[in-house]
């Protein structure tokens, strides 16, 4: 009888040809199921808006924001009183007259207008003559809309195990195919244990592995390989090694967390404040400084939230509004009363850029001398949520900025001398910081 070779590898390339579809196939509908939208929600019935009775609050929302957020927000007392539920304490015909003309109501000896007038530190309301009175229904319709509920983040939320709205939790599905594959290896090793066993009884001839020289063996022989080898691990440890110790201090992308959370997108980015109107010292001293928290009552005396369209996904409303409420407890701001308590807090910030006790940096040799803007160092700091440290702020890094920025000497009478030298010296019209002296040591080491 002729003997056959069998051969494994056709066998098992075939089992696992199968294992490969069956997983991919099994992954695919799980995808597939996850992906699936979830069914339509029914549309929210539309109704009245309250106060639309008095007027259009969209045009009112307008005409409040031009004219009256400087002193009254809808829902919480600042300059003046909360005007939310202002209808039911007033009449409406009152409050136009008030609107039109507040001094003349007080002189009146109106009890409710002598009342405001007291409380609010005897400060008439400005007149506003111009509005009319369907404007003033308008503003009177959207002060006296509901304040709003904080709304949920759309989207399904991640559940324990990480199960979603309207579909399979991922731990079971992992599950299955975890038990579908432990499956499909034991019929692989059976399979192959029985055609091993019918090729013996058949007489088929199975051959043998040939014993090979071991790997390491044959690398330790070849002498030039070694020699090659070692030379190329020394040489990459030491890069390595190298580009590690280069690191050391660098700290460009450092983001830390502060104990009240400042938006520079927002407050530079959206209502575009001057960065040095905060750091002021930036103009006049070597350091930035950091501003007091009196800097920031100048304005959030008046606003003690933020506006709705201020929000983001991953920052809500409520989470700003928590944010400046932690700045009233530290300056000991009573926002229902207007007034300090005097009770104070320090607020331990975390400082972001740091060079070395022995480089000496002057904010406002830079910032007021040579006009360099703070995003020259600092980065787009009008687009960052929470900064983090831009530039990597090394000596090779400063150095590269001098050599290519131009000194401007426009109106510099007392440069005008030493410009005309150095000039004729590289000859060249326009002379960098470098070319002024900016690579000597004493600069910025000393």
């Amino acid at each position: 009888m002729k003997k056959v070779k069998f051969r494994h590898s056709t066998s098992r390339f075939l089992l696992l040809s199968v294992v490969f579809l069956l997983s991919f196939s099994a992954l695919s509908f799980s995808q597939e199921k996850q992906a699936s939208p979830n069914a339509a929600q029914p549309a929210a019935e539309a109704t009245d808006a309250p106060g639309s009775a008095l007027g259009d609050p969209a045009n009112g929302k307008s005409l409040f924001n031009s004219l009256c957020a400087a002193c009254h927000k809808p829902y919480s007392k600042s300059i003046g009183p909360a005007l939310n539920g202002v209808t039911e304490r007033q009449s409406v015909e009152w409050i136009k007259s008030w609107v039109h003309n507040s001094s003349a109501v007080i002189a009146s000896g109106d009890a409710a207008a002598l009342a405001i007038f007291e409380e609010f530190n005897k400060m008439p309301m400005p007149a506003f003559p111009q509005l009319t009175d369907a404007e003033i229904g308008d503003i009177l319709a959207y002060v006296e809309t509901p304040k709003p509920e904080p709304q949920v983040a759309a989207g399904p939320v991640a559940q324990a195990g990480g199960t979603s709205k309207g579909g399979i939790p991922s731990n079971i599905i992992l599950g299955i195919l975890a038990f579908v594959l432990l499956m499909l290896l034991v019929i692989l090793f059976l399979v192959n244990k029985t055609l091993t066993k019918f090729a013996v009884s058949s007489g088929v001839e199975i051959p043998k592995k040939e014993k090979r020289t071991p790997l390491w063996k044959s690398f330790v022989q070849n002498q030039f390989l070694v020699l090659v080898t070692a030379i190329f691990l020394l040489l990459g440890s030491a890069y390595f090694i190298y580009g590690f110790f280069m690191q050391v201090g660098v700290d460009q992308g450092y983001q830390p967390i502060q104990p009240i959370h400042f938006s520079h997108l927002i407050h530079s980015g959206d209502n575009q404040v001057d960065c040095k109107y905060c750091h002021s010292s930036a103009r006049t001293s070597k350091q930035s400084g950091i501003p007091s928290l009196n800097v920031c009552m100048n304005c959030h005396k008046s606003i003690g939230e933020v506006a709705g369209a201020t929000a983001t996904e991953e920052y809500s409303k409520e989470f700003y509004d928590k944010e400046i409420a932690k700045l009233y407890d530290a300056v000991g701001w009573d926002p229902a009363t207007l007034t300090y308590t005097g009770e104070t807090k320090p607020v331990k910030w975390v400082r972001i850029h740091n060079l070395p006790d022995f480089a000496y940096f002057n904010h406002s040799q830079h910032v007021t001398v040579a006009g360099v803007a703070c995003q020259t160092c600092h980065g787009p700091v009008q687009e960052m949520e929470i900064v983090s440290q831009n530039a990597p702020l090394t000596m090779g890094w400063c150095i590269n900025c001098h050599r290519k920025t131009k000194v401007d000497m426009a109106g510099n009478d007392y440069y005008e001398k030493i410009h005309e030298e150095l000039s004729k010296k590289y000859g060249v019209e326009d002379l960098t910081a470098a070319q002024l002296g900016g690579l000597e040591c004493a600069k910025c080491h000393y």
